[in-house]
């Protein structure tokens, strides 16, 4: 008999664990079909084993990403007609083509370049966070603000559009009201970026966008170049705010894990960094991917025209890849994880998320050695039924 899930399991947890029957499914169902939002007319799998999603999120042959066509998929057309562009709803030839023009600012050559600038900001959000104290919301001070004044200098959005900017990022993850909230979010992001790469097309800056419309004129439109700059803003924001809240939360409930961490040092912290992303997983699910024909994942048959839905981090807590994987083991060293994806469309900006909480995070607990949380922590504010999972705020003091 075929298992089920109702397509909300996957973005439930218990604290940070995922759902136990999460778990479950991975040992007894592990492609499972999955009963989806009233409206969308289209088969669905949940897939929840290491190995078999990456033989879905790395066969870009067999599977696609993109959304044009789900032409009778029901509600799901919405999103086609947003047209959000990105490297995340492409496929080669396209993929290919978008991807080259923006990989090479995100080689760690190149992300070097970034370090001063990311260690700037984030001494001066410490600074913010000792006047307000002692007592601050970590969210608000510090988690939120560093990945986007990191992600608005790199593509060079003015410094009065920042709160625009960012504004639109949170709510498009969130599944508690209609789908069509989250597709305004996307809609109203695309909106501001276009206007701003149509102003930089007359005026381009040094950042990101500005480089591009200068190397690449003509060959890239404003559609495609809105869409990548949306992307970044969507992998490399809200997921790594959610990051670094997260993991002050889950350190701060060990006074070991804590001296750990402000005594790493650089290739240390980047295997501690490894293992909270792997534990935490904060995207919890792929981009859907679309069977191009009849594939059988996992001894179960996923026909031509059906979804396949990774459970990054159901694949991220197996033991084929991490021995005792529902354990945090702040030494187990790095992983095969998939907190960034795999494939053809694993996270352009991984490595700049990487240098972001290797410094944000020991800095955080050199600079409040007894930070702590106020309240108990088992009673935090997690942000539920979102994609990017994380806390609505983590009040602390010192």
């Amino acid at each position: 008999m075929t298992a089920e899930a109702n397509f909300v399991l996957p973005l439930l947890r218990e604290g940070v664990d995922p759902a136990p029957e999460l778990g479950a499914l991975r040992t007894e169902g592990p492609v499972a079909k999955l009963e989806l939002p009233e409206g969308i007319n289209v088969g669905a799998w949940l897939i929840t084993r290491y190995e078999d999603a990456k033989a879905v999120l790395g066969d870009h042959q067999r599977f696609s990403n993109d959304f044009t066509k789900l032409t009778e998929a029901g509600d799901l057309t919405d999103l086609i007609n947003q047209d959000p562009g990105g490297l995340g709803l492409l496929d080669p030839p396209d993929h290919t083509r978008l991807r080259k023009i923006v990989t090479p600012e995100f080689t760690m050559r190149r992300l070097r370049r970034l370090e001063p600038m990311i260690q700037r900001i984030i001494a001066e959000r410490l600074d913010a966070i000792e006047a307000a104290g002692p007592g601050a919301d970590l969210v608000e001070l510090y988690a939120v603000p560093i990945p986007a004044l990191v992600i608005c200098e790199l593509l060079g959005v003015p410094y009065e559009d920042r709160d625009e900017f960012t504004d639109h990022s949170a709510d498009r993850f969130n599944f508690t009201g209609d789908i069509g909230d989250s597709l305004g979010e996307i809609g109203e992001s695309l909106k501001y970026l276009r206007g701003l790469v149509a102003k930089m097309r007359k005026d381009p800056n040094d950042g990101l966008i500005g480089q591009i419309i200068r190397e690449h004129g003509d060959s890239i439109s404003d559609v495609e170049l809105a869409g990548l700059a949306d992307g970044i803003l969507t992998g490399g924001h809200e997921t790594t705010a959610s990051m670094i809240a997260l993991a002050a939360h889950l350190l701060m409930q060990d006074p070991e894990h804590m001296r750990i961490v402000r005594e790493a040092d650089d290739k240390q912290m980047l295997q501690i960094v490894d293992e909270l992303l792997r534990y935490l997983t904060v995207v919890q699910i792929g981009f859907p991917r679309l069977a191009k024909e009849d594939v059988e994942i996992g001894g179960q048959l996923i026909r031509k025209g059906e979804l396949a839905l990774v459970s990054l981090v159901a694949a991220n807590r197996d033991e084929a890849l991490a021995e005792d994987g529902d354990t945090f083991k702040i030494t187990r060293g790095s992983t095969s994880h998939m907190a960034f994806g795999y494939g053809i469309h694993r996270c352009v900006g991984a490595e700049l998320g990487r240098m972001e909480l290797k410094v944000a995070i020991p800095e955080l607990l050199r600079r409040f050695a007894d930070l702590k949380h106020v309240g108990d922590p088992d009673e935090a504010e997690y942000r539920m039924f979102s994609i990017v999972f994380g806390l609505e705020s983590l009040p602390v003091t010192w």
